[in-house]
């Protein structure tokens, strides 16, 4: 620990999202989401954060962070998706930002974390361009509620994994399984974000960002081949999302699956960002595919590192590599680790320990390369239900019983008290 030296205002943080902690589906007026439909897991109770929440944000004032990224349930703020806010659902979400500042913890707000409202999904879902200006009307509603107490706003969580994982591979919530064909969802998630920036900055937003999931890609080798499938797969993963915002352009070799009026949008797309965030759990390795494949390049393991619970491999010098690339590459506003952890089982977690020391090394070394970063978000706070695999995957710094609701800190929970305490 005596080598994780940070800024004194180095903004230290924890994570969560709606869908996979507050439970409570079908109360207070919560609508159904494209979650409650899909697939035969099922969030439940969750952590059962919608009747605990006071007990949640006990915790993070004992673990002493500065700063609580949460998300709204878009189907709790509008049930259908569109027209008049739910009362019960604003309420929710008063007493909840209310409690956290008064905690002395700053609340970190994303509008998004995949549970697009089943009647929005119905209606087209992210295929939809029309989507994009209801996730605006959306936006606007929260900040106008909101604005006063939410000092970070992120319109969208991972637009990445809602196209590739929703609609692309069909792992998750809407299992849809285009491929490439997914790609206009990638355009309308972006221009929902463009819109709600918009929106948020009209309603007085202090501070609008973003939190894409980013991933250094590695060639399988140093052939002519297996580098195009990892710079094809780069602009796939990466630059299908940081381009647009960051550069006003969109990967050329995307534009072909991209909406014929992409280009028109873009002016909207790229409004500037006071933040940049960054999800940084993993590298991808691609190499060139095989006769007849699908795709412009194959997946291939990475081999050679130890791995979490969830099968990640821990590569922590992944998460330097990406930042400095993304530094040389793009005129980058101020940089937030918006999510990084890991999956480990036990209350006593010394892998978890390991793993945020390591990561946190690595984040030393990327502002020691010049990256302007200003904080740091462990997820997650909390076990929680992790989507398509359910309750199995454990990357709290707290440990929930599920049949009891018991909340336990684990020993990386006191580790992260002691590193942000600066004791």
């Amino acid at each position: 620990m005596e080598n994780l030296i940070f800024p004194p205002e180095f903004l230290w943080g924890v994570s969560t999202s709606a869908f996979q902690i507050e439970g409570a589906p079908r109360e207070g007026g919560r609508g159904l989401s494209v979650w409650d439909e899909f697939g035969a897991v099922h969030a439940g109770a969750a952590t059962d954060h919608y009747h605990r929440y006071a007990e949640d944000v006990a915790l993070m004032a004992e673990l002493g962070v500065g700063a609580y990224r949460m998300s709204f349930a878009w189907p709790r703020i509008q049930p259908e998706g569109t027209g008049r806010p739910n009362q019960d659902g604003l309420d929710f979400y008063d007493r909840l930002l209310d409690e956290v500042c008064a905690a002395g913890i700053m609340p970190v707000a994303t509008a998004y974390h995949w549970d697009t409202p089943l009647a929005i999904e119905d209606a087209g879902g992210w295929l939809a361009r029309d989507t994009a200006f209801r996730f605006a009307e959306y936006a606007a509603i929260l900040g106008e509620h909101f604005a006063d107490r939410v000092r970070m706003w992120i319109p969208l969580n991972e637009p990445m994994v809602t196209t590739v994982y929703g609609y692309a591979i069909g792992e998750y919530a809407p299992g849809k399984a285009l491929l490439l064909d997914a790609l206009p969802t990638a355009h309308h998630q972006n221009l929902a974000h463009g819109l709600a920036v918009q929106e948020l900055r009209a309603a007085g937003a202090a501070s609008v960002g973003t939190a894409n999931h980013h991933s250094p890609i590695w060639p399988a080798s140093d052939s002519e081949a297996d580098r195009a499938a990892a710079d094809w797969l780069d602009a796939l993963l990466n630059g299908l999302f940081a381009d647009p915002g960051l550069t006003g352009r969109y990967p050329p070799e995307l534009l072909p699956y991209l909406p014929a009026n992409c280009a028109g949008d873009l002016p909207v797309i790229a409004q500037p960002l006071d933040f940049y965030g960054v999800n940084y759990y993993e590298p991808q390795c691609a190499a060139a595919p095989g006769e007849g494949g699908p795709l412009p390049f194959e997946l291939r393991p990475i081999e050679g590192f130890p791995r979490t619970t969830n099968d990640s491999p821990i590569v922590p010098d992944g998460l330097r590599e990406l930042l400095v690339q993304f530094h040389e590459r793009y005129d980058l506003p101020p940089v937030y680790l918006t999510e990084n952890g890991c999956s480990f089982d036990g209350v006593h977690d010394p892998e978890r320990i390991d793993f945020l020391a390591r990561h946190l090394s690595a984040l030393r070394a990327a502002m020691d390369a010049g990256v302007d970063v200003r904080g740091y978000f462990v997820w997650s706070l909390l076990d929680n239900f992790e989507w398509s695999k359910g309750y199995a995957p454990r990357f709290g710094l707290v440990h929930v019983d599920y049949e009891t609701q018991r909340r336990t800190p684990k020993d990386s929970f006191a580790w992260y008290r002691k590193l942000v305490s600066h004791d």
